[in-house]
């Protein structure tokens, strides 16, 4: 039986998001079991629905850090990177949750 991937999983979370934004509870709940789905497992789901959120957040640290002052860029970096990751995972609590679930179902 075939696994799906954390890249599918995540692309159909963000489409589906961008789609059905007007929904504010179904919305990212649909998003996240349809890519907890295409995911292929619990773990993955949640892979597919956090790894954005870390890859941009580090990606926002280390501009700061290259762009700004070392210390100034480290502190505001920091700050933004885990302001970043707690977004994602508290303000798209239902994204979440229907990535576990969706997980579960796979």
């Amino acid at each position: 039986m075939r696994k799906g991937s954390v890249f599918s999983g995540m692309m159909w979370m963000i489409f589906l998001s961008v789609l059905l934004f007007w929904l504010p509870l179904f919305g990212p709940l649909l998003a996240g079991i349809v890519g907890g789905k295409k995911s292929g497992g619990v773990l993955r789901a949640l892979m597919a629905c956090i790894l954005p959120a870390i890859i941009l957040s580090g990606l926002v640290w280390f501009s700061f850090l290259v762009i700004g002052l070392p210390l100034q860029g480290f502190v505001v970096a920091s700050v933004l990177a885990g302001s970043l990751v707690a977004y994602v995972v508290f303000h798209n609590f239902a994204l979440v949750c229907g990535a576990i679930v969706g997980g579960a179902l796979a």
